[in-house]
């Protein structure tokens, strides 16, 4: 399991796009899954699924995203 807190946080739009995909590799290759805390939207299309959590409960469940090759 790959835990990522925040990112990409400090990085601009394009590197942190190039950032998921690397990680997105790297559990293809291990077989694996991706746990990531953001607050940067602009990577969540990255994501095959996500849940939003709101004062401590999970509020809303996004189905099938599209992962970034």
């Amino acid at each position: 399991m790959i835990l990522a807190d925040e990112p990409t946080a400090p990085l601009d739009s394009q590197r942190a796009l190039r950032v998921m995909r690397l990680l997105n590799q790297m559990a293809q290759q291990a077989q694996t899954t991706i746990i990531v805390v953001t607050h940067d939207e602009k990577i969540i299309p990255s994501f095959k699924r996500t849940y939003h959590i709101r004062d401590g409960q999970t509020v809303e469940e996004a189905g099938e995203g599209r992962a970034l090759d």
